[in-house]
Parts: structure tokens; C-alpha cells; sequence
């Protein structure tokens, strides 16, 4: 097989491997898929984690390696790559559609270092109040923050802006 081909199966494998902390998004839909490419007759594929220290990178690298050998890959390497440092701007449309069915708000807009430091208004899932208010700086995970919405009065997670 041709290195264009072998890029083409890598990628379709590891695109459909599943964020385990959040199941409804693969590392396709995040962007935590950074690069695929195919250097002699080794496909290389750079990651990147939401936060620096996430606990799911693990099962990531593993879920990628189970796909690639589904795939009929037996060479590769996966790369943790730190910089540059993940964004939710790389969140996918599609990505930002599945968050929002599954309950959870996706990040309004691209990221800024403003971001850090304005208080945000999250429009909850459920029924798109902005009527709601930070209950916690972490949900469910670190890369999440506990919501409530004032109108339905329902908690829900806020994928953090970062």
C-alpha cells in the first residue's frame, strides 16, 4: 500500500476512537487528533490533551493503538505533543452539535485570553436560557464546570473555554 493510502486508513481508524470521558465525541470531534502522516512505512499520529496532566490521554493512546490494529497497521507511533497548547476552537461544529444534544454546553466563540478573566454566558442545553449561573469551576471532569439554569432550573456541565 501506497503512504497516501496507509495516511487515509490511519486516519479514518484513529478519527473514530471515542473521548472516554466524554462518549458521544471522538478525538476527531475535540481535536485532540492533532496529525497523521506516514514517515517511511511507520504512520505517526500526534495528540494532544484538553489539559495538560488528563487522565484519559492514556486510554486514548490505547483505544488509537486497538483501532490502528483493526486497521491492518501493525507500525506506528503516537506522539503526546504539548505545544500548541489545545484550544476549544478546535472543536469541531459537529463536535460543538454533539456536546449540546448530549447535555452538555459547548464554549461560545473562539477563546482569548479575555476568556479567562470575564465571566461567560453559557445558554443551558436543555431549554437555551442564558439565564444561568456557575455552580462550580469543575464538573465531571477538569475540563468542565457545574452550570445551573435558572429557567429550568437544571444543573449542567460547561465545556470550559480554553
Amino acid at each position: 500500500m501506497n503512504a497516501a493510502g496507509l495516511r487515509e486508513r490511519a486516519l479514518e481508524a484513529a478519527a473514530r476512537v471515542f473521548d472516554p470521558e466524554i462518549p458521544v465525541l471522538t478525538i476527531g470531534d475535540l481535536g485532540v487528533l492533532r496529525d497523521v502522516r506516514v514517515v517511511g512505512d511507520t504512520v505517526e499520529i500526534d495528540i494532544t490533551p484538553t489539559y495538560s496532566g488528563c487522565p484519559a490521554m492514556r486510554v486514548i493512546e490505547l483505544d488509537l493503538d486497538t483501532a490502528l490494529r483493526a486497521a491492518g497497521i501493525a507500525k506506528f507511533r503516537i506522539s503526546t505533543v504539548l505545544s500548541p497548547a489545545w484550544t476549544t476552537d478546535w472543536l469541531s461544529p459537529e463536535g460543538r452539535r454533539k456536546l449540546a444534544e448530549f447535555g452538555i454546553a459547548p464554549p461560545a466563540g473562539q477563546t482569548s485570553r479575555r476568556a479567562l478573566f470575564a465571566s461567560e454566558s453559557v445558554r443551558c442545553p436543555r431549554c437555551g436560557s442564558a439565564e444561568t449561573e456557575r455552580l462550580a469551576e469543575f464538573g465531571s471532569t477538569a475540563c468542565k464546570a457545574l452550570y445551573r439554569c435558572r429557567s429550568c432550573a437544571e444543573p449542567f456541565d460547561y465545556f470550559k473555554c480554553h
